[in-house]
């Protein structure tokens, strides 16, 4: 067990890399060194961090030499190239793509849920979808009060699911629109200014698109339930950042409010926001930048006595992707490598 860790962000310059270098410096992670890696159009930059510039290096399998903790930002495909080069390293990669989510040798963790399966990595963590992410801290628990049957859930997702390319595309439909301007689709299919429009990402034959799938058999294997019934509808819409959710939870038995408000208000990574008489409830624009899922509107089910329904919204950006991806890494800080 050291006191300070040598750590390496790949796709350091991308929206999740930007974010997952600050939370590295605003959460004072026991650092020893830092290397920011980026692909070779990036090398050359320097990122601020701790009063110091950073300079970006080009992401090389010689690069990950002498290194104690990796954090991956980077697409399915590269985390692929590179997984094998950086456990033989000797060093833990915290992946935050798709590649190894559904891999039953690879702990896919969110710490306020299921911590304890961090115990059984082999050199690669993987970090959930976003939209998983904030839906787990919510249900956990509930779930653990009592059983969840079956969850209907829609998203309402953000453009920053898409990086910084799909913000930018936001602004300038925005701006050309509202000047009666001709606009171009270069990230999303569809217009994402004063539209929206369900998820981008490949449909299968079952109907069901990528980040759907997703959503579903990740929950399951955080939860280690895979009888877990959940129905799923994914929404891309124009809001710059921070995605929300409305969620439909079905129990094995009725659930008073007064105790789901209570595991709700006492529950990590949850920041409860109800004022009824305002109608003021979670919303993306207040969740932006923020590290807790808020979540609100929680009321009864009025089509089944064990059922309830919520609201959430919460930072794709940071609990969504950097900051589920640095608190894994603070755990495994904590317990030594």
């Amino acid at each position: 067990m050291t006191d300070t860790y040598r750590v390496a962000v790949l796709g350091a310059t991308g929206a999740v890399g930007t974010e997952m270098v600050h939370l590295l410096e605003q959460r004072r992670f026991p650092l020893a060194s830092l290397k920011l890696l980026a692909s070779e159009r990036s090398v050359g930059r320097q990122i601020a961090f701790a009063g110091e510039a950073v300079p970006v290096e080009p992401l090389t399998p010689g690069a990950i030499k002498d290194i104690d903790i990796v954090l991956g930002a980077t697409e399915a495909d590269l985390s692929r190239q590179y997984a094998r080069t950086i456990v033989e390293a000797g060093a833990v990669f915290i992946d935050n793509s798709s590649a190894f989510r559904l891999d039953p040798d690879v702990p896919l963790v969110v710490p306020e849920v299921n911590l304890a399966d961090l115990k059984h990595h082999a050199g690669i963590v993987a970090n959930p979808n976003c939209s998983t992410i904030l839906l787990v801290v919510a249900l956990w628990p509930l779930h653990r009060r009592h059983a969840i049957r079956r969850v209907v859930v829609s998203t309402y997702q953000a453009a920053s699911g898409a990086g910084a390319a799909g913000m930018s595309e936001l602004l300038r439909q925005s701006r050309q629109i509202l000047a009666d301007e001709e606009f171009t689709c270069e990230v999303f299919p569809h217009p994402i200014a004063f539209n929206l429009f369900p998820h981008d990402s490949a449909i299968g034959a079952d109907h069901y698109c990528a980040e759907e799938r997703k959503l579903i058999y990740e929950t399951r294997r955080i939860f280690h339930d895979d009888t877990l019934r959940i129905a799923v509808t994914c929404v891309r819409v124009p809001v710059l950042r921070a995605h929300s959710e409305a969620v439909n939870i079905e129990f094995a038995e009725p659930f008073a409010l007064e105790e789901a408000l209570a595991a709700l208000s006492a529950a990590p990574g949850v920041h409860l926001v109800e004022d009824w008489q305002r109608n003021h409830f979670p919303m993306p624009i207040e969740a932006s930048g923020k590290d807790p899922v808020l979540v609100g509107r929680i009321r009864q089910d009025l089509s089944c006595d064990h059922a309830l329904d919520l609201w959430l919204s919460g930072d794709q950006l940071r609990k969504g992707a950097a900051l589920n991806a640095v608190q894994i890494a603070e755990a495994l800080a904590g317990g030594g490598l």
